[in-house]
């Protein structure tokens, strides 16, 4: 935010340069922007360097595990909101509120 300078444009300076390839500020030209594939907003230039080894990436079906077994933990928490409100509603008569 600080370098977004809201209010204040005309004072904005840029962080990201060639010699600075981390910079986190980086301004866009019209031009640039209108290039992109369907004039995208997605526009992004930091690497997240853990994303960089795939080597280091467990099996495809130990990651579809961990997906599955996340939902799962997930859907059943979400049963037991539902049985919260179902027996809520019971007491209540079906009545809101």
């Amino acid at each position: 935010m600080a370098c977004y300078r809201p209010g204040e444009r005309q004072k904005r300076k840029p962080t990201w340069s060639e010699k600075n390839p981390d910079g986190r500020f980086r301004p866009y030209s019209f031009e640039e922007i209108t290039a992109r594939d369907k004039c995208s907003l997605d526009l992004f230039w930091l690497r997240d360097e853990s994303l960089e080894d795939s080597a280091s990436l467990p099996a495809p079906h130990l990651l579809a595990r961990e997906i599955a077994d996340d939902l799962e933990g997930a859907l059943d928490q979400i049963r037991g909101i539902l049985g919260d409100l179902e027996a809520r509603a019971a007491m209540s008569g079906g009545r809101r509120g």
